[in-house]
């Protein structure tokens, strides 16, 4: 195999199409955003919101963490050893830890995101506004890096791999 140049990275025999790098801008944001909903919350509708809003976290991850699990097990019975529940900024929830098709990855999260939003719609006629609101709010705080790197590679061939690295997120190609 020939030596390829550092602006050509290839990882056996996948070759590097595109790194997304998230701005400090966006963490920053993403990071401050549910601290100005909860307030936003507890100005406008009551003080309780903030149990609300706690109790929202865990639920909108439960849900997600179904939906992804179901959607991976319709697709791949093989997806256990590549995918796990992560704890760190802004990737909290259920992602891939090793190489991932980028078409399972996009239909796990696009399945999680209108699945998860037709829940919510669901517990509308049965819930408190606030936790209604907080609800949504959460689920989109969850899944908003994962659209936003689907955004990102909108443009890019359908067949490639999604690594998930500290600082960036790699697409490679076969």
């Amino acid at each position: 195999m020939p030596e390829d140049s550092g602006s050509n990275a290839t990882f056996y025999h996948y070759k590097l199409l595109k790194r997304i790098v998230l701005p400090q801008s966006f963490i920053r944001s993403y990071t401050i955003l549910p601290l100005i909903w909860l307030v936003a919350e507890m100005i406008f509708l009551s003080w309780t919101s903030i149990f609300f809003f706690l109790l929202a976290i865990p639920v909108v991850l439960w849900i997600q963490y179904v939906i992804s699990r179901s959607v991976l097990f319709i697709i791949n019975h093989s997806y256990r050893k590549r995918w796990s529940f992560t704890r760190r900024l802004p990737w909290i929830g259920y992602l891939p830890d090793q190489f991932v098709g980028y078409s399972a990855f996009r239909r796990v999260h696009l399945h999680s995101a209108w699945i998860g939003c037709c829940i919510i719609a669901i517990l509308i006629p049965w819930s408190p506004a606030s936790f209604i609101i907080s609800l949504f709010c959460s689920h989109l705080w969850f899944i908003a890096p994962r659209l936003y790197i689907l955004g990102k590679l909108k443009n890019q061939p359908k067949n490639g791999m999604i690594k998930f690295n500290e600082q960036d997120i790699s697409y490679y190609m076969p």
